[in-house]
């Protein structure tokens, strides 16, 4: 059989394993690295913090990094006292952004990994730099992190509670949140 390439949303019509990958969970977890980086445990803050520019010259530094990890759309929300899973009590959370082609909630294969996948690696790389640079960062998941993207501003909600950008519509994934103590301007 031969397959086509590159391998694409469009070009998939007649392959009969296509549908089966994308969107069909794996039998065995271990065969995705989602829980594998999940499970990563944090480093260590390095204990001398790095002398910053102003606020919003390290905000900007900080979306640079998460578009060279990949983040398609980055925004900056200061949290305040009833943020989600926030009892350090960090000041802001930093939030990513990738294009899906298919919806990590229904895709439960390759297709709706990816986004996920993608995440993952942005989310983690971007807060061990910022622990290396001296400052607190955590990974938050599991909360409505498309409600807080909309906060941020990097796009607004449906009807359905789905984060809407003007570039990529609702095909847009919103990765796990950073929360950091790093001092910056939020958007």
């Amino acid at each position: 059989m031969a397959f086509k390439f590159p391998w694409s949303k469009e070009s998939h019509g007649d392959d009969p394993y296509w549908d089966f990958f994308v969107n069909t969970q794996p039998a065995d977890m271990t065969n995705t690295v989602i829980e594998l980086i999940r499970k990563a445990p944090p480093g260590n803050v390095f204990p001398t913090k790095t002398e910053l520019h102003t606020p919003a010259i390290t905000a900007s530094h900080v979306k640079g990094m998460a578009l060279y990890f990949g983040s398609e759309r980055t925004g900056i929300l200061a949290l305040g006292d009833g943020a989600p899973d926030n009892a350090e009590k960090f000041p802001f959370a930093i939030l990513c952004a990738v294009r899906d082609d298919y919806d990590a909630r229904s895709a439960k294969g390759i297709g709706g990994q990816m986004p996920v996948q993608n995440g993952l690696f942005i989310t983690f790389v971007l807060s061990s730099w910022i622990r290396e640079l001296g400052f607190r960062a955590k990974i938050v998941r599991d909360h409505d992190f498309d409600a807080m993207a909309g906060k941020a501003g990097m796009g607004t909600l449906n009807g359905n509670g789905r984060l809407v950008t003007q570039q990529f519509g609702t095909n847009i994934y919103v990765a796990d949140a950073v929360y950091t103590d790093m001092p910056m301007k939020a958007d």
